[in-house]
C-alpha cells in the first residue's frame, strides 16, 4: 500500500499545500490566500481546508498520509509546535500543531521556513547526497538553515542560523533588529534597494535615475547594462554576502552552501563574487572542498521543504 505525506507552507499572504508520495513526487497541490487579517481561527481553518483539498484532489484518504509538515515564519517553538509570534501572521503563542493533529489524526511537525527550505534542498534539491550543508536565503532579509551530520540543526532555542543578524560591518548601517552592521543591513535585497534610493537622492550620474523607486532587481538590470553606480552597489553588497558565507564555512566546514532567494536570481555575478571573497578569506582546504551553488527548488522551496520535513520525520 502506497504511503504519502503532506507539506504546508504558511506565509503572510499565501498558504501553499502539497501532497506527495514518499519519493517526494507531488500528486496534488493547492494555493490559497492566507487572509491573516481575519485572525488565528480563520487562518487555522484555511490551513485545514488546504490539507483536505489536496487529499481530495489526489483521491487519497487520510489513513494513507503518514505525516504533515508545516513551515512557518518564526520565532517559534518547533518542539512544542507553537508559533510564538511573527510580523505578518496573527498568531501569538499559538499551538498550531495540536488542532491539526487532532482534526486529521495524523502526526504533525512544525519548523521555521528557513529550516524547512534547508531540509527540502537536502532531501529533494541541490543538497542531495551531502552530509553537512548550509542553506542561505537572500531576499528581503537573510536567513538560513543547516544540515549537520545529516540532520537539521535547530540550536538550544530552535532559532539557530539567524545568519542575517551576524555582524559583518561593525561600522555599517543599523539593522531593523536594532543592531549595527548585520549582514541583512548590508547584503540583502532590501539593502541593495536602499543603496539605489540613496543614489537617486544624490548628484551622482546613474541610469538608476530612470526609475522612480528602484529595487535590487533594477540594480542588477542596470549593472548588466554597464551602469557604474549599480556595479559599485552590487560589488559592495555582494562582498558583504561573501564575508557572511566565508564566516559560515569557517564555522561549519560544510560540503556545500546553497544560496536561494531573490538575490540569488542575479546569477553569475552573485556566485562569482561570493566565491572570490570566500577564496580570499577562508582556509584553502575548506574553500576548495565547499561547493557554493544556487538553490534548486526555487519558488517551491517553502512547500517542498514542508514535504521534506514530513518525509524526514517518517524516516
Amino acid at each position: 500500500m502506497k504511503e504519502y505525506v503532506i507539506g504546508l507552507d504558511l506565509g503572510g499572504t499565501k498558504i501553499s499545500c502539497a501532497l506527495a508520495d514518499v519519493s517526494g513526487e507531488v500528486k496534488a497541490e493547492v494555493n490559497m490566500k492566507t487572509l491573516a487579517q481575519e485572525g488565528e481561527g480563520a487562518v487555522l481553518s484555511r490551513m485545514i481546508e488546504a490539507i483536505e483539498k489536496v487529499m481530495e484532489e489526489a483521491n487519497i484518504s487520510s489513513h494513507l498520509v503518514k505525516a504533515i509538515g508545516i513551515g512557518s515564519p518564526g520565532p517559534l517553538d518547533a518542539h512544542k509546535g507553537i508559533i510564538i509570534t511573527t510580523p505578518n501572521l496573527p498568531f501569538k503563542n499559538f499551538d498550531i500543531v495540536r488542532p491539526i493533529k487532532e482534526h486529521f489524526n495524523i502526526p504533525v511537525y512544525l519548523d521555521n521556513d528557513a529550516n524547512v527550505a534547508a531540509i527540502g534542498e537536502h532531501i529533494l534539491g541541490a543538497g542531495k547526497g551531502t552530509n553537512n550543508m548550509v542553506y542561505v536565503t537572500v531576499s528581503t532579509g537573510i536567513g538560513g538553515g543547516a544540515i549537520l551530520n545529516g540532520k537539521i540543526y535547530r540550536g538550544s532555542t530552535s532559532n539557530a542560523l539567524e545568519i542575517g543578524h551576524t555582524t559583518v560591518a561593525p561600522n555599517g548601517p543599523r539593522c531593523n533588529c536594532g543592531n549595527i552592521g548585520c549582514a541583512e543591513a548590508v547584503a540583502s535585497g532590501t539593502a541593495i534597494g536602499k543603496r539605489a534610493k540613496e543614489a537617486l537622492e544624490s548628484k551622482v550620474e546613474t541610469s538608476l535615475k530612470n526609475y522612480d523607486n528602484p529595487t535590487s532587481y533594477e540594480v542588477f538590470v542596470e549593472a548588466a547594462k554597464g551602469d557604474k553606480v549599480s556595479k559599485e552597489i552590487l560589488d559592495t553588497s555582494l562582498n558583504y554576502l561573501g564575508i557572511t558565507i566565508a564566516n559560515i564555512i569557517a564555522a561549519f566546514d560544510p560540503d556545500m552552501v546553497i544560496i536561494g532567494g531573490g538575490v540569488a536570481q542575479g546569477g553569475d555575478i552573485v556566485f562569482s563574487k561570493v566565491r572570490e571573497v570566500v577564496n580570499t578569506r577562508c582556509f584553502k582546504t575548506m574553500a576548495e572542498h565547499c561547493r557554493i551553488v544556487p538553490a534548486a527548488l526555487g519558488v517551491k522551496a517553502g512547500v517542498m521543504g514542508a514535504v521534506a520535513l514530513a518525509l524526514s520525520e517518517i524516516e
